[in-house]
């Protein structure tokens, strides 16, 4: 089996309450002047340089901000099987993601969220 190649991905996530929202939309556009790539009701994406963006996701229900991660691989059947014989455990059921695409959701060992996608 080939070990598969994790790189950073182009994308990091950041799940805010609905209640803050608009105050750390603000911070990123007005504070820190980050360009608005794209801005949704619940989703506004910032580029963060170098080919990376910041989107920020407006979800209710939770209590305080959480930062997902994108990880990328060139083998994504060999990265799960690595992951799953490592005890790193899927939680795809976390968000849905559009048909067809190749990747996955896992958490490290901190609960930190990943996506994992195939380049």
């Amino acid at each position: 089996m080939t070990t598969p190649l994790f790189q950073p991905g182009d994308n990091i996530a950041m799940k805010v309450p609905a209640a803050e929202f608009e105050a750390v939309v603000a911070f990123y556009e007005q504070m820190l002047c980050f360009r608005v790539v794209s801005r949704e009701a619940e989703t506004v994406r910032f580029d963060y340089g170098g080919g990376k963006h910041l989107w920020i996701d407006r979800v209710e229900g939770i209590a305080k901000s959480e930062v997902w991660l994108e990880v990328r691989t060139k083998d994504i059947a060999a990265a799960a099987d690595r992951l799953k014989a490592a005890h790193i455990t899927r939680c795809d059921e976390i968000e849905p993601l559009p048909d067809g695409m190749a990747a996955f959701w896992i958490k490290n060992p901190a609960g930190v969220v990943h996506l994992v996608t195939e380049e």
